[in-house]
């Protein structure tokens, strides 16, 4: 039996509790539900927690020592301080987590004939629920040779505590490891990392030493780079950067490790590490020297001490840029509507050239919900796992059958050529029409989906069958066999029934496996239809994956975007209805941009049916996503906190309420003094309000006939047929009436809008008579200024506040997101990066910090409380920083909009004093993009439209017209189209060469580019 004392530092807040898992069975095998059983005892090990002798001195009152037999629980006032160094100004400002595990010598695993191991991993969990709240972010494995393993042999681990939220955990992702950082340190030509570094030899006297193993991470380094190790002692050079000691390379790459036996008399020992490269001078960490002291005197039999140090302390970190364009908006010579998968291998290109190191992408989901343009939406996805055939290259798709038909295949070509014309010629234009450099096609989305998918059926009904009876097809679709089938049936029904409302399909409204197998049978007349969508899937499958490993060769990283929802006519709705809440709606409060609210149409997630599974959806949807994506955007990640959730029938954004969120009952609004609970949560419409409103007694009497009864108190009510805002929104002027008939049928539409709003309270849809949530800005509703009683006004008004701007559901918000966000962490390596715009609730920032996901930096959109513009020079580090988005107009539209705001802009921002210029000019946007490329933000991302205006060379286009996205238009056809080719953008030599040097001068230069090569050799 070998003893092992596992420590580490971390300041638990008030309820937590440091314990120990790993692999094997001694540490419970990383089984959490045995934690939930066992957790005082094996296999999971509660850590008994000492107050270190110099910690906290200020905290004296609230940090207490406990025994051997103390019952181990902390008491303080809470908060994390964690971090990787395990200096003593670190230590001073934690607490040490300790315990003693007895491992059976012939329970160790062997790593090979002379070594064992042990894997393990700290956790935080809650004394009392004994829930999960924090894993440790890294891993260790210590190494024991089997000579020492002895019973009755003992080893220290001492190990710093690496927090989720440290930024090099980033460089983890496949972002990083396979794409950014890529380079293999173990090259043949790196003798310094070929050779294995060794440390003294065992000395005579080892009762007079201990054997100390080092261990340190570093994921930044490049070729030919190597760890070492200086300090205060002989055998570690004392400090002489000439006698450094070098590491090696272990397991994973990024970690280093070194044995060296150092004498008793030189503890406390006082060490740094160092960033070594042949023939150049030693990069010594920053910060204050690490210490390692001897473990606490037990019974003296500690014979090696393991010490985990973490990450290498850097005084730079990485930072790169990217460009930001949909696939739809890109164009070349080939492309034929819009932009196409393949087109992404041109586009990374010309982005490594200039320098950028990312290409972000907007969601490539299929989306053919209604089957005309209003499908452009892309974040409404008919599949979350299909792909959109208007993204398919048929020149691509056609071209391995180049010698299968030689006839066939000219006349499949030339109808492609023919078609590819055709649709170039009717779609619209802009711009003017008497300016050949003027006219700028943008995508028509009906002509090129409908002509991609005759064409790509024509291609499979001649050569089709041969590649369904490929192995890749076959792998493919056993893969895929989850979705692929039932997204295929879904298409054939939709198609079959003119409608995706799958619940208006009979007895087809509810599928089962021997519903789908007995659709998608061979057997069927329809089959070849089935057929031809998983074809279809398996062709745009192979294009994008060819095209993100293209770009990954290139050092390009692909970034996708998660949509928020998903629609409610969609397979995922069909297939998985109880993880949906079909009878309500997602969208967005009412703000600044857009005073309604936002009302998206799709069915809210059923979180707690999702857990049971442990969110396998979730999980399928991300890893699916991993095969093209090394990065991804999570869209309006405030969703993952709390929802705005709205009835079904609503058609605004405004009768909402965030889900979870704390409601007021009944009860509670009595005890308020809030007894007429129907005069706040009924639409209040009077007798003055309808004369006020229309100024028109015969058509008031026409408008309360029709749409009202009579009410307590003097009021009317709605009758339940009008009773809702998506009815009275389909009210509209039969054609052919007279003029003013017509006039007054809008007027009236506008009016009853009004008056269905005009609420204080809104009702929970789940329990509607007893459970009420403030209306958001009931301040501004007639029937909050129609009430007498000033004090119901304060008590509505406190409510409001709280509710919306105040900490009233904070607590369930954060753990909310605590139960969902790590989820979707760990189910894949890509980098995970978060939309945190909009109304910001206190607990989004921290947690999102605490988790270590990236969020979004909008100068326009700045998040510190009454700032007009964002200060970019002061954006923390786990941010992109980003002039404008696809949901904002692009920086020139924006500049040039509002001549107060440009005035303020470019005084207070660019420092041009009494230098306004009335046009967004090629320089200006140079100093906003160089300006952002300056900023700390691990990632500076620009929209391809803002990219093209600092041209000195290229056409520019009218800014109004490269808007992608207007919010606040729920019907806003996206399809904004580059202007110019790729191959044009890449014939701007000058813009090119500026970026260049903008990139190479932030320290943003993509490591992989030989402009970025030649500057640093130089």
């Amino acid at each position: 039996m070998i003893r092992v004392i596992f420590s580490t530092h971390y300041y638990t807040r008030w309820g937590e509790r440091v314990v120990i898992t790993g692999q094997g069975p001694v540490l419970g095998d990383y089984d959490l539900e045995l934690y939930v059983v066992l957790v005082s005892s094996e296999p999971w090990l509660m850590i008994r927690m000492y107050h270190v002798m110099f910690a906290c001195r200020a905290k004296v009152a609230t940090c207490r020592a406990v025994g051997a037999d103390g019952d181990g629980s902390a008491v303080h006032d809470g908060g994390s301080c964690c971090s990787s160094s395990s200096s003593s100004a670190a230590m001073n400002s934690k607490l040490l987590w300790e315990v003693t595990v007895p491992f059976p010598v012939d329970a160790l695993e062997e790593e090979d004939e002379d070594t064992y191991k042990i894997v393990f991993q700290f956790v935080v969990v809650n004394e009392h629920t004994k829930e999960v709240i924090k894993f440790e972010s890294n891993k260790y494995t210590l190494r024991l040779k089997k000579d020492e393993a002895v019973d009755g042999s003992s080893v220290y681990v001492s190990s710093v505590w690496v927090d989720s939220s440290h930024h090099a955990n980033v460089l983890k992702s496949s972002a990083f490891a396979n794409v950014v950082l890529q380079t293999d340190h173990a090259r043949e030509s790196d003798t310094l990392l070929l050779k294995k570094q060794r440390g003294p030899e065992k000395p005579i006297h080892v009762r007079d030493h201990v054997l100390v193993r080092f261990h340190a991470m570093d994921l930044e380094l490049m070729q030919g780079e190597s760890i070492c190790i200086t300090g205060g002692t002989a055998i570690l050079g004392n400090w002489q950067l000439q006698q450094v000691v070098w590491m090696n390379q272990q397991g994973s790459k990024g970690c280093w490790e070194q044995e060296l036996w150092i004498p008793v008399s030189a503890f406390p020992v006082t060490y740094k590490y160092a960033i070594g490269r042949p023939e150049r001078d030693l990069i010594l960490e920053p910060g204050e020297s690490r210490l390692i002291v001897l473990p606490p005197a037990t019974d003296g039999s500690v014979s090696s001490i393991a010490q985990y140090d973490g990450f290498v302390r850097r005084q730079d970190r990485w930072r790169g840029a990217g460009v930001a364009v949909p696939v739809f908006s890109l164009r070349t010579e080939n492309s034929i509507g819009c932009g196409e998968f393949t087109d992404l291998v041109r586009m990374g290109a010309w982005c490594k050239a200039c320098g950028f190191s990312l290409l972000q992408l907007l969601p490539v989901c299929d989306t053919q919900v209604r089957k005309d343009w209003r499908d452009s939406y892309p974040y409404s996805s008919l599949c979350v796992f299909a792909l959109h055939p208007m993204y398919l290259s048929l020149a691509d798709l056609l071209a391995p059958y180049v010698d299968r038909n030689a006839e066939v295949y000219s006349a499949l070509l030339s109808d492609i050529d023919s078609g590819c014309a055709e649709i170039s010629s009717t779609v619209s234009c802009c711009g003017d029409p008497d300016d050949a450099n003027g006219i700028y096609v943008d995508v028509d989305y009906e002509e090129t989906v409908d002509f991609k998918m005759k064409m790509a059926r024509m291609i499979f009904e001649e050569f089709g069958k041969e590649d369904m009876a490929s192995d890749a097809y076959m792998e493919f679709a056993s893969s895929n066999s989850q979705w692929l089938i039932p997204y295929a049936v879904f298409c054939f029904l939709r198609d079959m029934f003119q409608t995706s409302e799958h619940w208006k399909w009979g007895k087809f409204s509810k599928p089962t496996p021997e519903m789908l197998d007995h659709l998608a049978s061979p057997e069927q007349e329809w089959h070849g239809t089935i057929k031809f969508y998983c074809y279809l899937q398996f062709k745009l499958h192979t294009q994008l994956l060819h095209s993100s490993q293209k770009l990954r060769e290139m050092g390009i990283v692909l970034k996708g975007d998660l949509p928020i929802g998903v629609d409610k006519r969609s397979v995922d709705t069909w297939m998985h209805p109880t993880l949906f809440r079909m009878h309500t709606s997602t969208g967005a409060p009412p703000d600044y941009f857009d005073p309604g609210g936002q009302n998206w149409g799709f069915p809210t997630y059923n979180w707690e049916c999702m857990a049971k599974d442990g969110y396998a959806w979730w999980r399928r949807r991300l890893s699916h996503m991993a095969q093209y994506f090394q990065a991804y955007r999570i869209d309006h990640i405030l969703g993952f906190f709390r929802i705005w959730e709205l009835p079904a029938n609503a058609k605004s954004g405004l009768l909402g309420r965030f889900r979870p969120s704390l409601h007021y009952s009944r009860e509670d609004l009595e005890i308020q003094g809030l007894w007429d609970i129907d005069r706040l949560a009924e639409p209040y419409v009077t007798d003055a309000l309808l004369h006020e409103l229309l100024d028109d007694p015969e058509l008031e009497e026409e408008v309360k006939e029709r749409f009202f009864q009579p009410s307590p108190g003097n009021r009317y009510r709605f009758k339940e047929k009008y009773a809702s805002e998506i009815f009275i929104w389909s009210l509209r002027s039969r054609p052919g009436i007279p003029d003013h008939t017509a006039v007054d049928t809008e007027r009236v539409r506008s009016v009853l809008l009004t008056l269905c709003q005009n609420v204080c309270l809104v009702r929970d849809h789940d329990n509607p008579d007893h459970h009420f949530f403030p209306r958001f800005n009931l301040t501004h509703t007639t029937s909050y200024d129609h009430l007498e009683d000033p004090h119901w006004k304060h008590v509505l008004k406190e409510m409001h506040d709280d509710s919306f701007y105040g900490s009233r559901s904070d607590s369930m918000w954060r753990h909310q997101a605590y139960k969902t966000l790590p989820m979707m962490q760990h189910a894949t390596d890509m980098l995970v990066c978060g939309e945190d715009l909009g109304m910001i609730p206190p607990c989004v920032h921290p947690v999102m910090e605490d988790l270590g996901i990236i969020g979004l930096r909008i100068q326009r959109m700045p998040s510190q409380y009454g700032a007009e513009f964002g200060n970019t020079g002061k954006y923390g580090y786990m941010t992109v920083a980003s002039p404008s988005s696809h949901d904002t107009t692009n920086f020139r539209a924006w500049f040039e909009e509002n001549a107060g705001r440009r005035t303020r802009y470019c005084e207070t921002i660019l420092g041009m004093h009494n230098k306004t210029s009335t046009t967004c000019t090629p320089d200006i946007v140079r100093d906003v993009v160089k300006q952002h490329l300056f900023s700390p933000s691990i990632l500076s991302i620009f929209s391809i439209q803002d990219i093209i205006a600092m041209s000195h060379v290229l056409p520019q286009r009218d800014p109004d017209e490269e808007t992608i996205n207007v919010p606040s238009n729920p019907e806003h056809y996206w399809r904004y189209r580059m202007h110019i080719s790729i191959q044009e953008l890449d014939q701007d030599a000058e813009l090119k060469h500026t970026l260049q040097n903008l990139l190479s001068a932030s320290g943003r230069c993509n490591s992989s580019s030989s402009r970025c090569a030649s500057n640093e050799d130089s």
